[in-house]
């Protein structure tokens, strides 16, 4: 049976709004990629997807597939939801995101190796120079050092968002430690211990490949034959810290803390009860002001001493670089197009969201004028925090918004609400539309390598637009389907 027209209810209480772009439905009826998903959510009583959620959630929590969610009374440690319904991408909708995403990262990898040497783009009158070297994430210890094949950001997340015209646009880039990966490839494995049938009606491209590709991409980053890698976390507390177990594990890689690693005469080694084993590629997740006490923060007991010495000596790889926060400053983010003209010569494949730069006077009273229009959100945040979603706002809400911007504008961005698409969602009440995302990761090494997707975050609130695991939202398998 097809799917119905969206004036028309499903069997199981399913009806698209036909105000945004949903991924299953239009306004003729299915989509053709979503067949047989419709015909499986018609067939498939409540109280059986039920079930298997009750499994997913088991199985999840079994394994420690979990988030920390700071400042919480009753508990950091959360299940991150897993919503069973797909969401499905064409083969051609898909080669053109992945190669708007590869552009994406190949100029803003330009862009960071310009501004730590010759900074021709600032010279050019394109950005600002006050807000690339007044950056607090513009690190001046990065200043002329030469890095393998000039790849700052190896891993990259880049998030994106469909309009309701249909029309994909870039909502943020993540060069800093992006994380979500392993959700991707746990998603993958329980849709197919879930339901292999489902899965076996469609072509879906792999995602397990993925943990290689990371390998090979930090094996490519040190330039060398021999390459020990370790995995360096802040430790078991950190909001991301199963998936920096699970890459370790994944990649046959040492996980370790910052105490696991010592540095002498500009070497980095791990200890081990052999001895001091040479360490030559670190793929961080801590952030730049934590890895080294004897260059940024000193209070820092999470990094490493004498690492930066290490690392501007050339003895060891950091990935991703110290300094690529600069590039993903949400500040920076409306000059990428920009950029990908200065350093590629190309039209972007992708679109920025239409953004308000509050640092401009002009721009910052249209802000303040439309504040229940718009969202506001500080230029350093992330993971849905800091962050005014103007129709969704109380007056009050509104105007301490107003406050922060009239005092600190240069901390703050704006952009339209956009409509994000929808897609069918398992909830309490049954299967409903949710607002999703998407973040594809891109890896840049010797070449760029994606695998056929990324993770894809749903908004579990009716009517909400924030789909970050820490504001209460869930993920999604992606399927792409092969050609």
């Amino acid at each position: 049976m097809a799917c119905q027209n969206t004036a028309i209810e499903y069997p199981n209480g399913y009806v698209s709004n036909p105000n945004y772009y949903d991924e299953m439905m239009s306004s003729e009826g299915c989509r053709e990629s979503y067949q047989h998903v419709s015909s499986w959510l018609q067939h498939s009583p409540l109280e059986s997807l039920l079930f298997k959620k009750q499994e997913a959630d088991l199985r999840f929590r079994q394994q420690g597939i979990t988030f920390t969610v700071y400042g919480e009374e009753t508990g950091t440690e959360r299940l991150i939801p897993f919503d069973m319904i797909p969401r499905i991408i064409s083969a051609d909708e898909w080669a053109i995101m992945s190669k708007g995403c590869e552009q994406r990262v190949q100029a803003l990898n330009a862009f960071l190796h310009d501004i730590y040497h010759e900074q021709l783009i600032l010279k050019a009158g394109i950005i600002p120079p006050e807000q690339i070297l007044g950056n607090e994430h513009y690190q001046a210890a990065m200043q002329g050092l030469d890095l393998p094949h000039n790849i700052y950001a190896h891993i990259a997340g880049i998030d994106l968002i469909r309009h309701s015209d249909g029309t994909y646009y870039v909502l943020e880039d993540n060069l800093r430690t992006p994380s979500g990966v392993s959700y991707m490839l746990e998603n993958r494995k329980m849709t197919e211990r879930l339901f292999p049938e489902l899965l076996a009606q469609h072509k879906v491209e792999p995602v397990a490949q993925y943990p290689d590709y990371l390998k090979t991409t930090l094996l490519e980053a040190a330039n060398k034959q021999a390459v020990n890698i370790a995995v360096l976390t802040p430790g078991r507390f950190n909001s991301a810290f199963f998936e920096h177990a699970f890459l370790a594990r994944s990649m046959g890689v040492n996980l370790v803390g910052g105490s696991d690693l010592v540095v002498n005469d500009d070497v980095v080694y791990m200890k081990t009860i052999s001895g001091l084993q040479k360490v030559d590629v670190i793929y961080r997740r801590l952030d730049d002001a934590f890895i080294d006490p004897l260059a940024f923060n000193p209070q820092s007991m999470l990094g490493v001493a004498g690492l930066m010495s290490a690392y501007r000596a050339g003895n060891v790889v950091l990935a991703n670089a110290v300094g690529t926060g600069v590039a993903d400053d949400k500040s920076v983010y409306p000059f990428v197009p920009d950029m990908i003209r200065f350093y590629l010569n190309q039209d972007p494949i992708l679109q920025n969201v239409p953004t308000f730069q509050c640092r401009k006077p002009d721009e910052l009273s249209y802000v303040l004028a439309n504040l229940s229009e718009l969202v506001v959100k500080e230029t350093q945040g992330s993971g849905g925090y800091g962050m005014l979603i103007g129709p969704a706002a109380t007056q009050a809400e509104i105007e301490e918004f107003r406050a922060k911007l009239t005092a600190h504008p240069a901390a703050y961005i704006a952009q339209p609400t956009l409509a994000l698409s929808t897609c069918p969602t398992f909830v309490a009440a049954g299967i409903a539309p949710r607002h999703i995302d998407l973040r594809p990761f891109v890896l840049s090494g010797k070449t760029t390598r994606l695998v056929a997707g990324g993770l894809t975050r749903v908004a579990l609130k009716s009517g909400s637009l924030v789909v970050n695991s820490s504001q209460g939202g869930g993920t999604k398998d992606t399927w792409v389907l092969a050609e």
